[in-house]
């Protein structure tokens, strides 16, 4: 049982495995089909955990954690692999793996983002600053840039190689964005903010493109595309998840509800027939 909120979830390359991570401390893996918890949790952050992803071949978790720390782990034996990645001086808000599984990229509230080594566990490069408060950070497909928040109301995309921002700000949103990710084939840009909108985005010119997705009642603390890139999934401080058509800008059938808190992330599983949700109500919900 799940005794805090839970920041964080998604699933295993092969769909049959979800990963969560809760403010308890813990991360845990869950079977899809039962939705049982799947051994022991993996202990060892001090505070809570932030974030829990699957390495592209299914086979480690990187966490980020409130403890300052990001940490591989053994997808099978729940151990983890080597020491803590330290360099950090706040709460890492993300952290994820790159597309070839080699890196790992960090967001963290002391307004930086910070690039890893996943074989070694060293920081590669400087680190890059002038970001807002850290909230959030993810790869290109190719696994050659990221996209992370700027200032409060804006992001950017920055190349790895170089460590440079790419282009100018991504300018629109009239609050803070909370989130951004890129669509499978790394033409576009999902952002979720604290004013309620989603808004999708043009990469190579960084404008938006056609109206914002309007509808939930709350902020909208994640975007998320679907694996054929033809929708996305938003989670919101209303209690609800919607699916919306990237083409046509509109919500698709009726919100998902449930939860009896903040929705706080939501994805959708490899094969796009479902989503995952994580909630501050200490559960994770499969739609």
């Amino acid at each position: 049982e799940i005794k805090d909120t839970v920041r964080y979830a998604s699933f295993s390359p092969d769909g049959k495995r979800i990963v969560s991570a809760s403010h308890d401390c813990t991360i845990r893996i869950w079977d899809v089909e039962t939705g049982r918890q799947i051994g022991r949790p993996l202990e060892g952050h001090a505070r809570g955990v932030s974030s829990a992803s699957y390495s592209p071949d299914g086979k480690r978790i990187v966490s980020s954690g409130l403890d300052k720390t990001v940490r591989i782990w053994d997808a099978e034996t729940g151990l983890q692999i080597g020491r803590s990645f330290e360099g950090h001086k706040d709460c890492v808000q993300s952290a994820s793996f790159s597309p070839d599984g080699k890196r790992i990229v960090s967001s963290s509230s002391d307004n930086t983002v910070r690039i890893w080594d996943a074989e070694i566990n060293r920081q590669i490069g400087q680190s890059l600053k002038g970001h807002a408060s850290g909230v959030f950070v993810s790869f290109s497909p190719d696994g050659k840039r990221i996209v992370s928040e700027i200032h409060n109301r804006t992001f950017g995309i920055w190349d790895i190689e170089t460590m440079q921002k790419i282009g100018k700000p991504f300018v629109g949103h009239s609050n803070s964005v909370l989130f951004a990710s890129f669509s499978p084939d790394g033409k576009r840009i999902a952002s979720a903010s604290h004013d309620r909108t989603i808004r999708i985005w043009d990469v190579e010119t960084g404008r938006q493109m056609g109206k914002p997705l309007v509808g939930h009642k709350g902020s909208v603390y994640s975007v998320s595309f679907s694996p054929d890139g033809k929708y996305v999934v938003s989670a919101s401080a209303d209690k609800t998840i919607r699916i919306w058509s990237v083409k046509t800008k509109r919500q698709i059938e009726r919100p998902f509800e449930g939860h009896e808190d903040r929705v706080l992330f939501a994805s959708f599983s490899p094969d796009g027939r479902r989503t995952i949700s994580a909630s501050d109500d200490h559960t994770i919900r499969i739609w």
